[in-house]
């Protein structure tokens, strides 16, 4: 658990600066994104937003593959073999937040962790082995079944909350969480900023905010979407949609405008000998970001 934790120390170095600082440079005039707020365009009046950010076809789209979430065989295998190197990223940054040891049975223990696109639970699961109080969210329904009973199968996650729902219904409920989880979902989704927003409206002031997704890079087209889909048939294909995808400042700036700065930023690098995903600079494809929201917006 050093390693890790020294290796994502070493990421946060490398990559947020170069990534927040050296890219952002000419975007805000040569300051770091932080204190660029006032150079930014200013929000238009705010418009009406959708009840839900999330696409009809998207939705049936997992729906057709529901009963497949827990075949690590299956559709969903690359999250799977994902999810212990998501998970990594995820303990340390939150244990590093909110002081807490990570070399602890339980070091997530006392903290409200909302799953935003939980899916079958993959993620939700072992976040409450690790000592959360799990709410796990899914707008396909079947999804949640598919969730709850699996996971009352072990008693440590036969506690996670699952509901069919969206992020802006719990917002509408006034349900606040200290850390707010959307991994691979916002490019799914109709609406990035608004959703994005409902992350920010359910993270409590200095809570974090985490999200991970596929950079709208000509390397992420050919490996996420004509390898993956088309030639390793990893993923159905359709499962992606590349101009549905977000660069790496695109996100932060996202989320700078709904009060959560990303502090910090890592790839996921896959290695086809060990069939094995690993953490990484390198976030041409695959990458995920940790976010805290300011206190001073509730």
């Amino acid at each position: 658990m050093a390693m890790v934790s020294n290796h994502l120390r070493t990421l946060n170095r490398i990559s947020v600066h170069r990534i927040l600082h050296h890219r952002f440079q000419p975007l805000l005039n040569t300051r770091f994104f932080s204190d660029a707020t006032s150079s930014l365009p200013q929000p238009q009046p705010k418009q009406p937003s959708p009840p839900s950010s999330l696409k009809d076809n998207e939705l049936a789209k997992f729906a057709a593959i529901a009963d497949t979430w827990w075949d690590s065989e299956g559709p969903f295998k690359p999250l799977h073999v994902m999810n212990p190197t998501r998970l990594a990223f995820i303990r340390s940054a939150l244990c590093r937040h909110f002081k807490k040891d990570p070399c602890s049975a339980k070091p997530l223990e006392g903290l409200k962790i909302v799953d935003v696109g939980c899916g079958g639970g993959i993620l939700s699961e072992p976040l409450a082995r690790l000592g959360a109080t799990v709410t796990g969210v899914d707008a396909v329904e079947k999804n949640i079944k598919i969730a709850q009973l699996h996971a009352g199968l072990d008693p440590t996650t036969s506690t996670i909350e699952f509901c069919c729902t969206t992020a802006e219904k719990l917002v509408e409920e006034g349900r606040k969480f200290d850390a707010v989880m959307a991994l691979e979902v916002i490019e799914h989704v109709a609406h990035p900023a608004e959703f994005c927003k409902s992350l920010a409206a359910l993270t409590v002031p200095d809570g974090a905010t985490v999200i991970s997704t596929i950079n709208r890079s000509m390397r992420a087209y050919a490996t996420a979407i004509v390898a993956a889909e088309y030639i390793l048939r990893w993923l159905p294909k359709g499962t992606h949609q590349w101009s549905s995808f977000l660069t790496p400042e695109e996100l932060v700036l996202i989320l700078q405008r709904t009060g959560v700065n990303v502090e910090e930023m890592a790839g996921f690098v896959y290695n086809p000998v060990t069939g094995r995903w690993s953490l990484s600079d390198d976030i041409s494809v695959n990458f995920i970001a940790f976010g805290t929201k300011s206190n001073n917006i509730e």
